[in-house]
């Protein structure tokens, strides 16, 4: 397999976007990775829109989108996992040009969501469940969290007060992070005392809807050592699948199999091992979720995740510093650009770029993305 590095990203402004329309987003986050890698439209020769369709009303985004960027003739794909659907198309397009058909792809991710109500978006994300023997019954996403964090704390004593350090942490780094839809920390007693949602998860253990979008420009290695002097490569991918109902599952709910899987498999092929990693992105829908990511990771024991915040061993300045640009919790949560946000996120890191969120020495990246309740796990490393 050839080598495949990240020539050029960009990120929008995460929040409520209602300046821009979901092609708008798009073209604010693919100028800005254009700019980055000192290339044109014309040098691109395939694209991958990846955006949870049920959210949009438009009913092919990657049609629009690519019109809207000047992408057209070159073939473009539509990339749906959820919300890890742009981890997903990075994957895609890291096998698109490892297998010659191109030489330089785009991964767009994209979302607007915030033109829907939060009980349309709460039913729509209710169906990333069984839709005939689990949804029927209330199992929105806080729901189906719930259950994984009272399963935590009932077999590891894991205590809300732990589960509070991760908004606390994450809403901390928001505030540096200019993209980030907050930018108000949070004190440990604000988010144990906001709004209960789904027992125990309360309102500041829960990430937001957002709008959004992120771009990855990706090229082969030929491409690479013509067109850049500070690339970083993808070293490492997994992706793996679980049943969609829980059901369908085995074991306690204290953990993702789905994330181990991705995990192992992306460790393999980078040749790395958890100790090796200098910076995590994690998928923090919910507090309890970047917990049990730090243990389905290798970063700490099963049962021991929490452990690791209140030694704030996952802060800047840590031992394996996880969600410094705010996270989901932080910058919100436009499904079909998380990933590709993450990506973003490291790219920086690992080129010395992050200002004042930057890691000392940071030479390898993980990049951890869940779609739906645990039903896809993408889990990317980088190398700078």
């Amino acid at each position: 397999m050839g080598r495949v590095g990240i020539i050029g990203v960009g990120h929008s402004r995460f929040g409520k976007r209602s300046d821009a329309s979901l092609r708008e987003l798009a073209f604010e986050a693919y100028r800005e990775a254009l700019d980055d890698a000192e290339i044109d439209t014309s040098d691109i020769d395939a694209s991958l829109v990846c955006s949870a369709t049920h959210y949009d009303k438009q009913r092919s985004p990657a049609g629009v989108v690519a019109e809207y960027l000047g992408l057209n003739p070159a073939p473009t794909f539509n990339v749906e996992a959820a919300c890890a659907s742009s981890a997903v198309g990075l994957r895609t397009a890291w096998a698109l040009v490892n297998s010659r058909l191109h030489d330089i792809v785009a991964i767009v991710g994209v979302q607007k969501m915030t033109e829907l109500s939060s009980d349309e978006i709460q039913e729509l994300m209710g169906r990333a469940g069984d839709v005939m023997w689990e949804s029927p019954f209330g199992t929105t996403m806080p729901a189906y969290y719930a259950m994984y964090a009272n399963a935590h704390m009932a077999r590891y004593g894991t205590t809300q007060e732990q589960m509070a350090l991760v908004p606390v942490k994450n809403r901390k780094y928001g505030t540096k992070n200019p993209k980030a839809m907050f930018q108000k920390p949070v004190e440990i007693e604000e988010v144990l005392k906001s709004r209960m949602v789904s027992y125990p998860l309360k309102l500041y253990d829960c990430c937001a809807n957002a709008d959004g979008a992120a771009c990855i420009l990706v090229a082969s290695r030929n491409k690479v050592q013509k067109l850049s002097d500070r690339p970083v490569w993808i070293a490492g991918l997994g992706l793996a699948s679980s049943p969609m109902s829980l059901a369908g599952r085995t074991g306690p709910m204290t953990s993702f199999q789905v994330t181990k899987n991705a995990a192992k498999e992306a460790y393999k092929m980078a040749r790395v091992l958890p100790k090796d990693v200098d910076i995590a992105e994690v998928h923090d829908s919910f507090s309890i979720t970047e917990i049990l990511n730090y243990e389905d990771l290798g970063f700490a024991r099963p049962g021991t995740g929490a452990k690791l915040l209140e030694r704030e061993e996952t802060d800047l300045g840590g031992r394996i510093p996880v969600n410094i640009d705010g996270g989901l919790i932080a910058k919100g949560h436009p499904v079909g650009a998380t990933g590709a946000g993450q990506i973003t996120a490291l790219v920086k890191q690992l080129r010395g770029e992050a200002g004042d969120l930057q890691v000392d020495n940071a030479k390898v990246g993980l990049a951890q993305n869940i779609g739906g309740i645990g039903m896809y796990a993408a889990v990317t490393i980088l190398r700078g």
